[in-house]
């Protein structure tokens, strides 16, 4: 192997890159990924999430696991929390090994609403817009098992749930994170305010796109208050397809539009876009589906649809997108920026220990064995 440091030459992912405020050396976006990894009973980020998060230090930016932003919000085992002062305590230990190994990394924000069960709240009912199945699952620690019909959430509740996102954001704060992202994709709460088959509702937070949007609203102005409106994202899915409530469709499409314009009346940093599902494995990214949203949204966008190295490179040739995020890649691969900067292949992760817990499957994913930093030819 020859000596010379990799280079952007010819690839996009690895230039650097200005997101609400912090400066990244390459757009390679580490997107949320849900591992089941906090199995203790209060919901603490351990040392393995340390060492995973550190391991991948070298992405332009992490973005953590989606995170519980209250009790209510739980919806999925083993998943941490940002309530309580051992969460925090946990996570500052996160923040700081990927500082100290010179990364960037936001907290994601999680609520599942009804699309969690009563097994996760103590034998209550979840709470959603209306009372409609979302009919989806729930993992609980007995398995999978299927959604209930929730209750109905007062405005109270509302109320409530908008002052729990303002209290995690500013937890995450605390706990030393560079940003903070707030997850309004799937089926999980605010994207069931959003969908006009879960939200029936008559009052100010449902009737119209107006009402079903005001939730997320809601809850930006108030995650934005503790950061002073910097670097806070918003992740969104108008593509989403799951079971017969979310689908995509004329309706919902128009409403992601709308909703996508207003945000750039509010402090919003950046917009994190799912696009089109794939019906195959080797189907390139439906690029005009993402840039849809590219042309509505004035910030900085991150892009993801499954790329690889050529499609992410690709997107941000073509100028639909300012970084690119990667899930499934950076399970088995926590180099996943030199693989991409020595066009090699990247390794493939063992689906099994996805969500198994412990640190197989997690922290034991080999390098490539090229550990130099990736400059920026100028």
């Amino acid at each position: 192997m020859s000596g010379t440091l990799p280079t952007t030459a010819g690839q996009p992912l690895l230039r650097r890159a200005d997101l609400g405020g912090l400066s990244l050396p390459n757009r390679v976006v580490m997107a949320p990924l849900t591992r089941g990894r906090a199995a203790n009973a209060a919901l603490v980020p351990t040392e393995l999430h340390a060492a995973y998060y550190g391991q991948r230090a070298t992405a332009g930016l992490i973005i953590t696991e989606g995170t519980w932003v209250s009790e209510r919000a739980v919806g999925f085992v083993h998943v941490p929390g940002i309530y309580r002062e051992d969460q925090i305590a946990g996570w500052r230990r996160v923040t700081d090994v990927v500082h100290a190994l010179g990364g960037r990394i936001v907290l994601q924000l999680w609520h599942t609403g009804a699309a969690s069960h009563p097994d996760h709240l103590g034998g209550e009912l979840p709470g959603g817009p209306s009372a409609v199945n979302p009919r989806t699952r729930s993992f609980t620690a007995d398995g999978f098992k299927e959604t209930v019909t929730p209750r109905e959430m007062t405005t109270a509740d509302i109320a409530a749930t908008v002052a729990d996102f303002r209290t995690a954001a500013e937890n995450a704060r605390r706990a030393g994170f560079d940003g903070v992202e707030i997850g309004a994709l799937g089926a999980f709460l605010i994207a069931q305010f959003l969908n006009p088959r879960l939200n029936r509702r008559t009052d100010a937070y449902g009737g119209d796109r107006t009402g079903r949007r005001r939730l997320l609203l809601d809850i930006v102005d108030a995650v934005a208050e503790p950061w002073r409106g910097r670097c806070v994202g918003v992740r969104l899915a108008p593509y989403w397809t799951e079971g017969e409530h979310f689908r995509a469709d004329e309706e919902t499409l128009a409403d992601h539009d709308a909703l996508v314009t207003e945000l750039n009346d509010r402090p919003v940093a950046y917009l994190h876009l799912r696009g089109r599902d794939r019906t195959a494995a080797d189907e390139a990214p439906d690029l005009a589906a993402l840039a849809r949203y590219r042309r509505r949204f004035d910030g900085p966008l991150i892009a993801n649809n499954g790329f690889d190295r050529e499609s992410g490179n690709a997107v941000l040739d073509a100028g639909i997108a300012d970084a690119v995020s990667f899930g499934t890649h950076f399970i088995a691969n926590p180099d996943l920026v030199t693989r991409f900067a020595l066009r090699q292949e990247p390794a493939v992760g063992d689906p099994a220990s996805y969500y198994t817990g412990g640190a197989e499957g997690y922290v034991d994913y080999p390098v490539s064995g090229m550990g130099v930093p990736l400059l920026e030819r100028r």
